[in-house]
């Protein structure tokens, strides 16, 4: 009997979920908005950082667990400049079709009416979904002189709403081509596994290569760190494959991917790296 009542829950959840894929779901009424903060030091021409975070939501480099990191970058002379994309006061509920046009207008806004900022040095940074993010924008705006990528993605994804059938991302008013979630990724997704839902996914080539970033059009050097134990899905993998994307098309700017031991936060615990990456290019 608990076999049979398992066995409907599941289907009513498959035939719920197919029946949601179906539908278009509305833009949120705060699309195209944001929340930011902007964390300034004492000098004149000071390069911005602006920080992005990951697929939580919320303005997260203006939260108290990253205060020692943004506390550190402005103590080395850059300002930082906290942008929360969805799930905040004023942003749209969900990760779903983010305006990169108006992320990149309220970015040149802020920097244009900041005095104390060097607007010919925005750096962009951003982890998981943030990642996929910094390199979406900076690969559509050369403004934006460099990137630092953590647990990132090569490819763009789905949007994160329960049909899941629209992009992250929206450009010029047009979806970013993503790679989609095929119904096989359902059993896994509802599991949560989510490194095998999206192992999944990218086996899907052809939608893969429609769906990766121009990353060779960035118009700076780049960082990326991954995480060999990433649990949220394979960055490792799909960093390698930025890589050799920008070695086959003769990226003419300075990129390195480092790969350290652990999760998918992991690459926070090796800021030494960003420092480090920065001192090339401050």
């Amino acid at each position: 009997m608990k076999m049979k009542i398992a066995g409907v829950i599941i289907l009513l959840i498959i035939a719920a979920l197919l029946f949601l894929g179906s539908r278009t779901p509305s833009l949120s009424v705060n699309h195209g908005k944001m929340d930011t903060r902007l964390f300034l030091g004492d000098g004149a021409n000071q390069p911005l950082i602006v920080a992005f975070g990951g697929g939580s939501g919320g303005n997260d480099w203006e939260r108290n667990y990253l205060k020692g990191k943004r506390d550190s970058l402005v103590s080395q002379g850059f300002a930082v400049l906290a942008i929360g994309y969805f799930n905040t006061e004023n942003s749209p509920g969900s990760l779903d079709r983010i305006s990169l046009n108006a992320i990149a207008d309220t970015i040149m806004s802020i920097a244009g009416r900041t005095a104390q900022l060097d607007t010919g040095r925005i750096i962009l940074m951003g982890a998981s979904k943030g990642g996929e993010l910094v390199l979406n924008l900076a690969s559509r705006y050369p403004r934006f002189k460099g990137v630092i990528a953590l647990s990132t993605s090569n490819v763009s994804f789905p949007a994160h709403t329960v049909s899941a059938n629209t992009s992250s991302w929206m450009y010029n008013d047009k979806e970013v081509n993503y790679v989609p979630a095929q119904f096989k990724t359902i059993w896994p997704a509802l599991k949560g596994d989510l490194h095998g839902a999206f192992s999944m996914m990218l086996e899907d080539t052809e939608a893969v290569s429609q769906a990766e970033i121009e990353v060779e059009k960035i118009n700076g050097p780049i960082l990326i760190i991954s995480a060999d134990q990433d649990e949220q899905w394979p960055a490792t993998k799909m960093s390698e494959q930025l890589v050799e994307r920008l070695g086959r098309k003769n990226f003419g700017h300075p990129f390195e991917h480092i790969i350290v031991k652990g999760g998918h936060i992991e690459p926070l615990n090796h800021f030494d790296k960003v420092y480090a990456f920065l001192d090339k290019i401050k």
